[in-house]
């Protein structure tokens, strides 16, 4: 099990809290305008330390059947893998491999919500699973690899 206290890096100023409407207390983060755009997707840290992740279907989530599209529901599990990497998280980091299984569909007005693990956390990389349910179906299960990034030297202009 890995120590689930908050990092600097999830507490950094790039975190917004809702302070109104379905979601108050739940975070999220303000520096991502792909998240803003297809979301809005939040995240807790829940009292026995998971992390729960959340967002309600509105109509720009879903495809021409009228059900949640693939693509909403697999920018969400990466958002996931984020919030779950959280409280591990020491730097910046990028998704390095994402798998996933779609089970089911999801619908306009569902409140879908994300869950999962860290796996394993050590170096740079960190290893994860979750899933995505809406009530008591699970929709889609997802897995992926995150890696931490080192700090680059900007390169030196030649003389």
């Amino acid at each position: 099990m890995h120590d689930t206290t908050k990092s600097d890096f999830y507490h950094g100023s790039g975190v917004r809290t809702c302070t109104k409407g379905e979601f108050i207390g739940w975070s999220t983060w303000r520096h991502d305008g792909y998240i803003a755009h297809s979301g809005p997707f939040w995240h807790r840290q829940e009292e026995d330390g998971t992390i729960r992740c959340a967002f309600r279907v509105e109509k720009k989530h879903l495809n021409g059947l009228q059900h949640v599209h693939g693509g909403c529901l697999m920018a969400f599990a990466d958002y996931c893998l984020f919030a779950i990497a959280s409280p591990v998280l020491q730097k910046p980091a990028v998704t390095t491999n994402f798998a996933c299984e779609f089970l089911d569909a999801g619908c306009e007005g569902d409140l879908i919500v994300g869950t999962g693990e860290v796996t394993r956390a050590g170096g740079s990389l960190v290893f994860l699973r979750g899933k995505l349910t809406a009530g008591e179906r699970t929709l889609f299960t997802f897995s992926g690899t995150m890696k931490q990034l080192k700090r680059r030297t900007p390169p030196q202009p030649d003389m």
